[in-house]
């Protein structure tokens, strides 16, 4: 297959390298569009009131894999390879993040939202994060998850979007995968200083007693991989009706 892959910890980070020999190792032809610097946590923003820069480059140990080197954001990086490069991409692969992106950060990830910008081109995608622990994560499980799953997918044409995100521990470690769905927790703890007239805030993570028993957050917390089927349809039809009645 036609792979585009992508990220937002930029496009020297470990983990795309990983994802993009693990892919090369099973056949694809793989292209490479990333940003030049860290994204993370910049969600769907795109580049509109500037110019978008691009430029092509050649990356350490990846040499004759054609890649983009992207001065905005991981959504822009999606658009900047489909609307530069003569190519028909047949998949979209957005990672390896070093984090979870799990629960409601899809909502704040540049990994999950490449991967969604991806499938409003009609490109089916995976995002895939790994745990960050003590400045390292698991890539080399990450991608091996991520093929297993990939090799696994029958009718490519059905799917929008995977999100998969593996704990710290190695492939063998794993108690298996899990299909779940993204859980409800918000990452809200801070921690705060004082600093002059004002504060510092730091984002550090989630509370621990409140998560589903069925999220992916709490499968996690127990050793499995996780696969999340994504829509991002954000209309509520539930309502639609009701409320068309009640404004007519």
């Amino acid at each position: 297959m036609n792979i585009l892959l992508t990220n937002d910890d930029g496009i020297n980070a470990e983990g795309i390298e990983v994802l993009a020999k693990a892919l090369l190792k099973e056949g694809h032809k793989v292209t490479i569009a990333a940003p030049n610097v860290e994204n993370s946590g910049k969600s769907h923003a795109i580049t509109f009131k500037s110019p978008l820069m691009v430029q092509e480059t050649k990356l350490e140990g990846l040499e004759d894999v054609k890649s983009l080197c992207v001065y905005g954001t991981p959504a822009d990086c999606v658009r900047a390879a489909v609307h530069l490069l003569d190519e028909k991409f047949d998949f979209c692969f957005s990672g390896i993040n070093s984090g979870f992106n799990a629960a409601t950060n899809v909502l704040y990830s540049g990994t999950v939202s490449a991967a969604i910008e991806a499938n409003l081109f009609n490109i089916p995608a995976i995002a895939v994060s790994s745990q960050w622990v003590k400045g390292h994560s698991k890539f080399d499980t990450g991608a091996r998850v991520a093929m297993e799953v990939f090799n696994k997918l029958d009718d490519l044409k059905r799917l929008q979007v995977l999100n998969i995100n593996v704990p710290y521990l190695d492939y063998e470690e794993l108690k298996g995968i899990e299909v779940c769905k993204v859980g409800a927790d918000v990452m809200s703890i801070y921690d705060i200083s004082e600093e002059g007239e004002g504060y510092n805030m730091r984002l550090r993570g989630f509370p621990k007693d409140n998560n589903e028993k069925d999220s992916d957050i709490h499968f996690l917390g127990q050793g499995y991989a996780t696969v999340s089927p994504l829509l991002y349809d954000v209309t509520n039809l539930t309502l639609i009706n009701e409320l068309s009645k009640m404004l007519k």
